[in-house]
């Protein structure tokens, strides 16, 4: 079969695909073909339970971004926008790679910037712009949750992270699939931590991560379902706090006290004269 033929056979295909599927089946396809590749490292990163921040590094591969053109740029400009609604910073590393930075104070605070960030629709309070609504790319369902305990010097958080990837798989259709979408697209999560977190696999879809120090990584699996749970603890600074000025108030007044009741103690005046 020659190039012409398999070109007219293709077209015929990607015809039969909606605006929204056809747009993701020709970057996915271009990116196959072009020995592409797309790496997007999504991270939370927690110095203790008042302070942290999600850091996001995306780059799309050159050939990717030649055969796609402004869509794929348009998406990058639009993760811009929501990040700077969303107090974060954006740091431009070239045309196709950006590095994106949210911080949040609390639990409740991350959770909201995080599905906000991946899902603007769903949040009436936040003002999408038309660009960020309207995107032809595939819709992801994202959803984060976290569970605090706060025990005064430290607080247990139990994260529940779901998400869907099945609609970057490339499917045909007649509902085969064409090509690994892992082999195209590389996507991690990471927790860091203080202390360390521990990986609970309570779900079918639960993947299994990659231990580093202080640190857990899970390579996401385009295509399909991930599910991702851990517990790990943060250390409170306000119960820490709290509990040093209470014990700095106790030992002043026991010192006060002691001066008070024990004559001894006390510096006896010097008579002039003697």
């Amino acid at each position: 079969m020659n190039l012409s033929a398999i070109g007219k056979q293709f077209v015929r295909f990607i015809r039969g695909f909606t605006k929204t599927t056809r747009l993701i089946t020709l970057v996915l396809v271009a990116s196959l073909l072009l020995s592409g590749c797309v790496k997007y490292d999504m991270g939370l990163s927690f110095d203790n339970s008042n302070s942290g921040e999600l850091v996001q590094h995306i780059k799309l591969g050159e050939r990717l971004t030649s055969f796609s053109g402004d869509p794929v740029y348009e998406w990058l400009n639009s993760i811009e926008r929501r990040t700077r609604k969303l107090e974060g910073k954006t740091r431009r590393i070239s045309r196709e790679e950006i590095i994106v930075t949210i911080p949040f104070s609390n639990g409740q605070e991350l959770q909201e910037k995080f599905n906000t960030f991946f899902n603007p629709a769903n949040n009436p309070t936040y003002k999408a712009s038309k660009g960020e609504i309207d995107s032809e790319l595939p819709e992801i369902e994202s959803n984060l949750r976290l569970f605090q305990n706060n025990l005064l010097l430290a607080v247990r958080n139990r994260l529940i992270y779901d998400l869907d990837l099945r609609s970057l798989s490339l499917i045909s259709s007649d509902g085969n699939v064409l090509a690994n979408a892992n082999s195209i697209l590389d996507l991690e999560f990471s927790l860091k931590t203080p202390w360390g977190a521990k990986s609970i696999a309570t779900d079918e879809n639960a993947i299994q991560p990659i231990k580093k120090v202080n640190q857990l990584v899970w390579k996401l699996k385009a295509g399909e379902l991930n599910h991702i749970e851990t517990v790990f603890w943060l250390p409170n600074l306000i119960g820490i706090g709290g509990l040093l000025i209470a014990l700095l108030v106790w030992f002043g007044i026991t010192l006060r006290y002691k001066f008070m009741s024990d004559p001894t103690a006390q510096l006896t005046p010097t008579t002039v004269g003697e």
